[in-house]
């Protein structure tokens, strides 16, 4: 549920004021942070009152009022039983533990050396809860190839040139969702070899396109300059039939649309796996160097990017077929088989 701004304890307000207006953080994160440390303040004023922590009295508890005396009041002990509650009561797994716990120890680190009004912070010592480590999710360059030829084969569809370019556009570069949203006509170099985009942090990076990039987007922007535009002066590469720029749901939404029209819905992908997708197959097939493709996507940590280079099934398919004593015994049982297709012995 959406945090109205009026819900939260005065001092959660100003530190998410300064999570977005000095620490750059994108109005996603900082709503990630808000809905962390509601519960977690639902909690410790349901705790501290006796009050229930499952039902509807819980979800509405009042906690704007809450200010520096029960906060600085909080222990370690009070937030190992918070997590505690989110996974057995909640049924949260480590990734959404893990977030909390940032959330709350985010809070603090802004209240301590910040602010100064806290001395110590309850949550530094904390360990975060492990994660379980998973590949990431990808379409094979084949299904790639499917869902672009989905969207060309589109004949009925306005938007088809808007949204093979979209399309194009994830599976190439390996943009984020909201990167790409936000792409403006001015960010595009007038050769089309490269575009600006604004990542997390707000920061700013130059994506490179390449030729299908690029064939995507001369097709497209001609159609682009003939849709009108809702408010004048809108300079939104990707528009919505409304002559908006388009937002997030709609491209999630026409992206679902053809992995169905591909016969891939059953994979449950998503825009974000489109960009594990262009990852995955730039370090595979193209043999980009993990540094190179931090770079890329635009990652802060090396370590981020290294999940991409998990190794194919294939390679290893290959390289167990590769073993010296891959044939051993094998001829025998061959020359056994012949035999006895020949004479009906056995």
């Amino acid at each position: 549920m959406p945090v109205e701004m009026h819900e939260l304890p005065a001092l959660v307000r100003e530190f998410a004021s300064y999570k977005k207006s000095i620490q750059g953080c994108s109005s996603k994160t900082v709503e990630e942070y808000c809905v962390d440390l509601r519960m977690f303040w639902r909690y410790i004023k349901a705790d501290r009152e006796g009050l229930p922590k499952t039902d509807e009295v819980f979800e509405t508890l009042d906690i704007s009022g809450i200010g520096i005396d029960v906060i600085s009041a909080v222990t370690t002990a009070d937030i190992y039983e918070f997590l505690l509650y989110v996974d057995g009561t909640r049924h949260n797994g480590s990734c959404a533990k893990a977030r909390k716990l940032s959330a709350i120890k985010a809070f603090y680190k802004y209240l301590t050396q910040k602010k100064g009004i806290v001395e110590v912070n309850p949550a530094a010592n904390i360990e975060s809860p492990k994660k379980r480590k998973t590949l990431p999710k990808h379409l094979t360059l084949e299904e790639s190839i499917d869902l672009l030829e989905a969207v060309k084969g589109d004949d009925s569809s306005k938007n088809r040139d808007r949204d093979f370019a979209i399309i194009t556009l994830f599976l190439n570069t390996g943009m984020r969702l909201s990167e790409l949203v936000g792409i403006s006509l001015p960010d595009i170099d007038r050769e089309l070899r490269s575009l600006r985009v604004i990542g997390k942090g707000n920061k700013e990076r130059i994506v490179y396109l390449n030729d299908a990039c690029r064939a995507a987007l001369a097709d497209y922007l001609p159609v682009r300059a003939a849709h009108p535009v809702k408010n004048k002066g809108e300079n939104a590469l990707f528009l919505s039939a409304q002559g908006k720029r388009i937002n997030i749901k709609t491209v999630q939404w026409l992206v679902g649309k053809y992995l169905g029209a591909a016969g891939l819905e059953y994979k449950h992908f998503s825009t974000h796996k489109l960009r594990h997708t262009a990852a995955t197959l730039m370090y595979q097939s193209g043999q980009v160097d993990v540094r190179v493709l931090k770079e890329i996507l635009g990652h802060e940590q090396l370590n981020t990017t290294q999940i991409y280079t998990h190794v194919s099934n294939e390679g290893m398919e290959e390289a167990v077929a590769r073993n010296p004593l891959a044939d051993f015994g094998v001829e025998k049982k061959r020359r056994v088989a012949r035999k006895e297709a020949t004479t009906g012995e056995k």
